[in-house]
């Protein structure tokens, strides 16, 4: 890979576009554990590739290219997210429903409302640990954080994940009561 990215650096773009295939896969894997939208991650991925192919060239490390274009995958991920967040308010939330229910496949629906009571960044790394099968030391090169740190905030959202689901059962069952 890092022969392609060599090529590509230098303007090859036959070798930049064989690297984009290699990673296709797993590019679309991170951006629908973040979006919902089929056409949100579309967005996301071409604009992923756009960015790579205009930045290639600030790439330091040849070895990261995987790293260094899912971090910005997942910046432009945060992007869309927070524009829709912004667009929440004018738009008709029935029909928002319905569209994510319709969107959802595979079980990402479901992931994403479990980890719903994660901050923002705990939501990121859990994503890329469970649904794009990340290894620690991989996430802690895309979020800039220490290795550490990412086993601490996986270990502290798996508690409070857990907190979370004792907490609902106690509800049920107060309710069947």
């Amino acid at each position: 890979m890092e022969l392609l990215v060599k090529k590509a650096k230098r303007g090859d773009a036959e070798a930049f576009i064989t690297l984009i295939e290699e990673n296709k896969q797993s590019m679309y894997k991170v951006a629908r554990g973040f979006l919902r939208d089929q056409e949100d991650v579309a967005d996301a991925m071409a604009e992923t590739v756009l960015n790579c192919f205009e930045k290639i060239g600030s790439l330091k490390q040849d070895s990261y290219f995987k790293t260094w274009m899912i971090r910005i995958l997942i910046n432009n991920c945060k992007d869309i997210l927070k524009r829709q967040k912004r667009n929440i308010l004018t738009e008709d939330i029935p029909e928002q429903a319905q569209r994510e229910m319709t969107a959802a496949s595979g079980g990402v629906l479901e992931f994403q409302e479990l980890i719903e009571p994660l901050k923002e960044q705990d939501r990121s790394i859990f994503t890329l640990y469970y649904v794009y099968g990340m290894k620690v030391k991989e996430i802690a090169a895309c979020m800039e954080m220490k290795e550490s740190t990412v086993v601490t905030r996986l270990k502290r959202g798996r508690e409070t994940l857990r907190g979370e689901m004792t907490d609902s059962r106690e509800k049920e069952g107060a309710y069947e009561r």
